[in-house]
């Protein structure tokens, strides 16, 4: 458990704030791996461009199992928006011994909060005996070609998404106060009595000056990423899942895949409620355009049907696209 208590200011101070990197980094961990009916082509998708591409360093730091990727590849944001120029450019100039120390920090764990340490790999080392600017160099230039790869073609439609899920928690602030707004983002974070409590295998207690949310389409569950650098004070992070993330709710099956194609099943079958365009493209790390042209055929076949809601369109399934899902 992570509990981290705040008081009436650091509450007053807490803030959201949406960032392309986190998204970015959030795929190195174990999630791309996963499979099954709830894996979230985001992650995949980008994962196997991860494989394929030639990245060492984030490679050598994408986790297979537990353990902890350095902060730096994830800066802490420093506005509501940041764009992925803002923070390349705050990767690269990560400070060298806050790099080091990151890396000693996954290298040693943390004992007392249940980190296990990791073994650096080669191109790790070989960048760290370079000293720690051109390990954020390094970093900064893979993140780049990550990003350019696997997420650039597809970030307005993902930041849609986001921006969606922050307006949500900002009509629950102004309707319901900040402890209604943190037990609205999901199970697993519960505010009261002045402590921010997130389920977690690690254990740390807190005194936080303030709390920096960050929704995501990529984490399936919230995570705080807390200062690893003795001696530090950076607010601590808590990424947590966006609420209306468009991934299926079901993995289309084989059948339904061979009749339609794994592009349009899988878009049928995340459609058991009324989802929009911007949605569905950055759940499925898809272009809005092919996700319109996808939806414009299973509209003309009668297995979805569309309706305005203010200025976007929402599509959901038909009776005849739900039975087909079913018996698919």
């Amino acid at each position: 458990m992570i509990e981290l208590t705040m008081d009436a200011t650091g509450l007053a101070c807490s803030r959201f704030a949406i960032s392309p990197l986190h998204e970015v980094s959030a795929t190195l961990l174990p999630w791309g791996l996963r499979q099954g009916s709830n894996a979230d082509p985001w992650v995949a998708r980008a994962r196997r461009v991860l494989r394929r591409a030639r990245l060492p360093l984030l490679s050598e730091l994408a986790l297979d199992g537990g353990g902890y990727v350095p902060d730096f590849l994830n800066p802490h944001p420093s506005g509501s928006a940041p764009t992925v120029e803002e923070e390349l450019e705050r990767v690269r100039s990560t400070p060298p011994e806050r790099v080091l120390s990151e890396l000693r920090a996954l290298r040693d764990g943390r004992p007392c909060n249940g980190l296990a340490g990791s073994e650096l790999l080669p191109e790790v080392r070989r960048a760290m005996a370079r000293g720690g600017g051109h390990v954020a160099r390094q970093a900064a230039e893979e993140l780049r070609r990550y990003w350019d790869l696997a997420f650039a073609p597809h970030w307005e439609a993902a930041r849609t998404a986001l921006e969606s899920e922050v307006d949500r928690c900002a009509g629950v602030l102004a309707r319901r106060g900040a402890a209604a707004l943190f037990n609205s983002l999901h199970p697993g974070i519960r505010w009261a009595d002045g402590t921010l409590r997130v389920e977690s295998r690690f254990t740390v207690r807190l005194d936080v000056p303030l709390v920096v949310m960050v929704p995501s389409l990529v984490a399936p569950g919230p995570g705080v990423a807390v200062d690893p650098v003795q001696g530090e004070r950076r607010p601590p992070l808590l990424a947590y899942p966006a609420r209306d993330r468009a991934t299926a709710p079901t993995a289309p099956t084989a059948e339904l895949a061979r009749l339609l194609g794994p592009t349009r099943a899988g878009l049928l079958a995340a459609l058991a409620r009324p989802t929009s365009t911007a949605q569905l493209a950055a759940g499925h790390f898809l272009s809005p355009a092919t996700v319109s042209y996808h939806l414009g055929v299973l509209h003309q076949a009668g297995l979805v049907a569309r309706a305005r809601s203010g200025r976007a369109v929402l599509y959901r399934r038909t009776s005849a696209g739900s039975r087909l899902t079913e018996t698919g």
